[in-house]
């Protein structure tokens, strides 16, 4: 796959973009058809954009609300023993997904939570088949499940190192783990021309004080209500996603009806409400940007696997916009 940067521009603002040769591969006498992979999609703070705020104390507790837990930052940030702010909610977790393996492979509650409702930045693992959680592990560490952009995502590498390092057994006994917890939180979806005034952090954004606004445009802005909540890894943290005005109706007649053009609709493999049917996965109510970016893999070609070439097909024709109208709906529905 061939890439190259270029600068384009979004309601004014210039950014980088990658443009990225689409599958199938043409003759050598037709150019091949480019779409235009978008820098929104992948927040990656820049020098001087992160939070000035003094740093917190690490020893004092810390409480979220509905829990009568209390951790302090040392242990909330312990990427080995991560907290369980809210633990009747789920199953007892295994010890790979409480604990992880020391020093190679961290706890997947860490990033994941320990109910696997992640966060935007990474996968929702609740209620996935098993399979299918184990085969992404393995993709991930053959490389045949990358990112669409060249951006550095932390995200993925550490996905990556965790794959690499980890046993079949382990990711075995993760995924089971997971395929039993049931997704009870999704984002609020809101359709708007504006957004409130953001910044990107490490894989979403993270809102500004005050009452600034931008143009939204053709993007997602999504982020959480409390970032604190989101810092301290607090599973019941509600998550903010705008999207374009009209993404709902677009998305739905997308995900829903077959016509010439889309002849497999998201309902026709992930089952009439988006949620699954073994052994694909379900994707309602999950984080838009999480999706979008899965779309733009596939579609990009990065997501290489067999297992992958059915969406690689459904997401060949479609647009930039027509990704971001699918992702906004899918995330709307009930999980």
């Amino acid at each position: 796959m061939r890439q190259r940067l270029f600068r384009t521009s979004l309601l004014g603002v210039a950014i980088t973009s990658v443009s990225v040769a689409a599958a199938p591969r043409l003759s050598a006498q037709t150019p091949a058809p480019t779409f235009e992979i978008p820098d929104w999609v992948y927040p990656v703070p820049g020098k001087g954009n992160g939070s000035s705020a003094p740093r917190p104390d690490p020893t004092a507790l810390r409480h979220v609300p509905n829990s009568t837990a209390a951790f302090p930052l040392s242990r909330i940030n312990d990427s080995f023993d991560p907290p369980d702010w809210h633990p009747t909610t789920h199953s007892k977790p295994p010890e790979i997904v409480a604990r992880g393996r020391k020093p190679a492979v961290y706890a997947c509650g860490f990033c994941h939570l320990p109910d696997g409702r992640g966060r935007p930045e990474n996968a929702a693992l609740a209620g996935l088949p098993a399979e299918y959680i184990v085969q992404q592990m393995l993709d991930i560490a053959s490389g045949a499940r990358k990112s669409a952009s060249s951006k550095p995502s932390r995200p993925m590498e550490l996905m990556k190192q965790m794959a690499e390092s980890s046993t079949v057994e382990e990711m075995r006994l993760a995924a089971e783990y997971f395929s039993r917890q049931k997704l009870r939180h999704s984002p609020r979806v809101i359709e708007s021309v504006l957004v409130p005034k953001t910044r990107p952090a490490g894989g979403l954004y993270v809102r500004e004080p005050g009452n600034e606004v931008d143009s939204l445009g053709g993007r997602i802005i999504e982020f959480a209500s409390d970032p604190e909540r989101h810092e301290l890894r607090d599973a019941a943290t509600e998550y903010v996603a705008y999207v374009p005005v009209g993404s709902l109706a677009r998305g739905r007649a997308l995900a829903t009806r077959a016509t010439k053009t889309n002849q497999k609709p998201c309902v026709s493999c992930h089952g009439d409400q988006l949620r699954g049917a073994r052994p694909v996965p379900p994707i309602a109510g999950r984080s838009p940007t999480y999706l979008m970016r899965q779309l733009l893999a596939f579609k990009a070609g990065t997501r290489s696997s067999k297992d992958a070439a059915p969406m690689r097909e459904v997401v060949a024709a479609m647009t930039v916009d027509d990704l971001v109208a699918v992702a906004a709906y899918v995330a709307s529905r009930k999980p």
